[in-house]
């Protein structure tokens, strides 16, 4: 089950790296035009603590892990 957590972690990472990029993006545009960020940093700061989530963390079977996939946040299932 640990491989299995790992695994599932790079998965995530995988997900979120170009939301992240495009979150920089959008930071330093909002920066640029003096606008607020604070939205933005929390969707980063969110995706960068998603892999370390308590449930992945906690999950006993493959079927836990998949439960915590957030399709909204990270898209469909790579």
């Amino acid at each position: 089950m640990d491989k299995a957590k790992i695994i599932w972690q790079n998965k995530i990472r995988v997900a979120r790296k170009p939301l992240l990029e495009k979150l920089d993006i959008d930071f330093m545009r909002s920066t640029e035009e003096g606008k607020d960020t604070t939205t933005i940093v929390a969707q980063k700061q969110l995706l960068r603590d998603f892999p370390q989530k308590p449930e992945i963390l906690a999950a006993t079977n493959v079927e836990e892990l998949a439960e915590v996939w957030d399709n909204e946040l990270l898209g469909d299932k790579v």
